[in-house]
């Protein structure tokens, strides 16, 4: 990668250029495209493009020209996941039997990034319904990684963490119900951020709404923390969303994410969590990069200790849970159509039929209990330190095998625990494993506490400076 390369600046640095009539948004989004149009066609980063980017960009300039830009991304491109409405586009969910007409309002999270002047440049493509961490869907096909074309870019915001590494824009805006920002932002080398549970206002609500979150996946920490201050925010469509006093800063403006994002770590205390209330797989990769995470949070002044919490092991609570949010979603489809949709999310469907409600009354009763256990353990440690994925990313042709083991062997064993807490998780880069795939590691504040995770996140990536690959 180089420097100098508009279409891999971070959002920060277009916007000091734009500023200063370094740049422009129209230079920039061309310097985006250009690269789109070489690279994508390897990737399959896109679900579709936006034809009107140019004229957003074109409007953003005239913006700086005149010294009255729109906000605080006026300029910057950026991207959707094909799960988020977009207005006068189609939300497809990678699914060949979703509506193909335009959605006429946007989700609360692009219309942040709208108010704040962000253009638009095209949506991202996303696993059926989000259901899998295997970058492909019926829709679109395969998304690969940018690090490797044989590997998956992980999901289901498969083109959103593959657009990050490839240079595709500064900013994608992803969801994770289970894993599905930081598992593709791991396996591309990219930083993903799940919020606080509400932080990020949604709507139209998925699946698995009760445990889903709306967020960032960047090249860059103060990018995330930058995207945050713009989608975050109280929407009344959702019921969730957090109240408009917790977006705000001391003084009652809107809140920058980025405020004490360079305080460091010093003096707080990081637990290191081996064990997420069940025996989670990692390689050894991934172990090597929790132990390079451990002793840098250290030298930065940290009190770093293993931690072995007593954690109720949610594997079968969160496979119900999720199973039964698809068998729901496929009882909306015309059996006659069934023969449409991904063969694993019928498996994994057809396994919940008949759950009792009394069974969904216990898997809520089981979620809050462990959101609890998580909280006990934050009254001596500010943060928790872990794997984020249990290995390096699957070649795209691997065999699915069980659907419903993988979500705890080889997708999501160390992330979906905390949907089910509803807790603050970031993913970032901690250096390439043997073979040149990028590894990765987790940090966990306790739940509305984002700014610590910011904070850890940011202080690795100061000194551990990553960058994602030149793809060939």
């Amino acid at each position: 990668m180089t420097a100098t390369d508009p279409a891999l600046m971070p959002a920060e640095e277009l916007l000091a250029h734009y500023a200063r009539r370094a740049l422009s948004p129209v230079e920039v989004l061309k310097a985006v495209t250009e690269r789109i149009a070489r690279l994508n066609p390897g990737i399959n980063a896109f679900a579709v493009m936006n034809p009107r980017s140019l004229e957003a960009a074109g409007e953003s300039e005239a913006r700086w020209r005149a010294g009255r830009p729109r906000g605080a991304l006026d300029g910057v491109p950026v991207t959707v996941k094909d799960l988020i409405d977009l207005a006068g586009f189609p939300t497809r969910r990678g699914s060949r039997l979703t509506d193909p007409a335009p959605v006429a309002d946007d989700a609360p999270s692009v219309l942040g990034l709208k108010q704040q002047g962000a253009v638009v440049i095209g949506k991202t493509t996303t696993t059926e319904f989000g259901w899998k961490s295997p970058g492909d869907s019926p829709l679109h096909g395969i998304t690969r990684n940018p690090w490797n074309k044989l590997h998956t870019a992980g999901g289901s915001s498969c083109g959103a963490a593959a657009g990050a590494a490839a240079g595709f824009g500064p900013l994608h805006l992803a969801t994770d119900a289970g894993g599905s920002i930081r598992i593709p932002a791991a396996w591309c080398g990219v930083v993903g951020l799940k919020p606080t549970f509400g932080r990020v206002p949604q709507w139209p609500l998925g699946a698995l709404a009760p445990v889903a979150a709306a967020g960032p996946i960047t090249r860059t920490v103060r990018d995330a923390a930058l995207m945050l201050s713009a989608i975050a925010g109280f929407d009344l469509r959702d019921p969730f969303s957090l109240p408009p006093e917790a977006h705000a800063g001391a003084h009652g403006e809107p809140r920058d994410w980025r405020t004490g994002i360079e305080d460091g770590v010093a003096e707080m205390r990081v637990a290191v969590l081996r064990r997420p209330g069940f025996d989670a797989p990692v390689d050894w990769e991934g172990i090597a990069a929790v132990e390079l995470a451990a002793q840098l949070l250290t030298e930065a002044g940290a009190e770093v200790e293993e931690a072995d919490p007593e954690l109720p092991d949610t594997r079968d609570l969160f496979c119900r849970l999720r199973g039964a949010a698809l068998l729901r979603l496929v009882g909306g489809f015309p059996e006659t159509r069934h023969h449409m949709l991904d063969p694993g999310l019928l498996e994994v469907a057809a396994a919940h039929q008949g759950v009792p409600a009394s069974d969904i009354l216990e898997m809520e009763a089981l979620r809050i209990a462990t959101a609890h256990a998580m909280a006990r353990l934050h009254q001596r440690y500010d943060l928790v330190l872990c794997p984020t994925v249990p290995g390096l990313p699957p070649l795209t042709d691997a065999p699915l095998g069980d659907p419903i083991e993988a979500v705890w062997m080889d997708w999501a064993p160390w992330t979906f625990p905390f949907n089910l807490t509803r807790q603050p998780a970031i993913t970032v880069p901690m250096g390439c494993a043997a073979n040149g795939l990028p590894r990765s590691v987790q940090i966990v504040a306790a739940i509305y506490r984002d700014d610590l995770v910011l904070r850890a996140a940011r202080t690795l990536e100061v000194a551990q400076p990553f960058a994602a690959p030149e793809p060939g």
